[in-house]
């Protein structure tokens, strides 16, 4: 385990050109193991906020579930904005097929709360986020509540919940189903993202598409979320998140759907500016709000 205690700096431009800084100290406790299955290590990267009793956000790393790495943490200045932010490996498709990404995911959750007290974080209420092959995985968190197929016992700490109360999704696939038919290339081709994933084509192994689809897990109990998602996003089409919009509109659940006019396939524009605010203000609401409600 690596720990470093380091300064984050924010910086702005007034009108004058005169910067405005200040800066927060975050403790970022690196590679913590959380299990280890069939030899290989899942560790994730722990950054604390100043204050005790933050929030927690699980963030999973995106990459086509074949690529990636923990280290690539897309929303660690959230530590910034107080929260606990934990960055997650699971296995990739060279590792293992599908479900194991989701077993690992969900025995990280399960750690996670069960050291709650030695890192000094709150799991009050979690949120997960991803971008991604990890906004798959953090939809599919927030959907498959109780799949007893997509638990998993990865890590053990099995008295412990691995349900998440909100998700961010950034840009992930949603239907695996419907991206066969508008995305074959990349769903149904012999060496694609999702037939690697899945050991096979979504289009032959159906059964196995829709598991691993979040759309076909929504019930009523499932939790907020927000969806941003780029309108020229050649990759992962927008259908997929205005997929899940329909399907969770329809089961009467709050899912708000961001997209952005000129955005692709990730880049800057999903975590700075308005992306950046409206993010933080989701979460705020989710986690902090309610829970003073509570």
């Amino acid at each position: 385990m690596k720990l470093n205690r380091v300064l984050v700096f924010a910086v702005s431009f007034a009108i004058t050109g005169m910067p405005d800084v200040w800066a927060s100290e975050v403790t970022v406790h690196r590679d913590l193991e959380f299990a280890k299955v069939d030899g290989h290590s899942l560790k994730l990267d722990l950054y604390l906020p100043a204050e005790t009793n933050a929030p927690l956000v699980v963030y999973i790393h995106g990459g086509g579930w074949k690529n990636g790495s923990k280290s690539s943490c897309h929303v660690d200045w959230l530590s910034e904005e107080g929260y606990a932010v934990a960055s997650i490996s699971y296995r990739l498709t060279d590792k293992a097929i599908f479900p194991a990404q989701i077993h690992d995911c969900k025995g990280a959750i399960r750690w996670l709360r069960a050291n709650a007290k030695r890192f000094g974080y709150s799991i009050k209420r979690i949120a997960a986020t991803g971008s991604s092959a990890g906004g798959h995985l953090s939809a599919l968190i927030g959907t498959s509540g109780g799949v007893e197929s997509l638990e998993g016992t990865v890590g053990g700490n099995l008295n412990q919940s691995s349900r998440v109360d909100a998700v961010v999704d950034f840009y992930g696939p949603t239907d695996f189903v419907l991206r066969s038919k508008t995305q074959p290339h990349r769903a149904n081709e012999v060496g694609s993202v999702v037939y690697r994933l899945l050991g096979g084509g979504a289009d032959k192994k159906v059964e196995l598409a829709k598991l691993a689809s979040p759309v076909f897990h929504v019930t009523s109990d499932d939790p907020p979320f927000l969806v941003l998602h780029g309108n020229r996003d050649k990759t992962v089409l927008v259908d997929q998140s205005e997929r899940i919009q329909a399907v969770y509109q329809a089961a009467g659940l709050s899912l708000s759907l961001r997209l952005l006019p000129e955005g692709g396939h990730g880049g800057k524009p999903f975590y700075q500016g308005e992306s950046r605010s409206r993010v933080v203000a989701f979460l705020d609401q989710q986690l902090r709000d309610v829970e003073v409600n509570d």
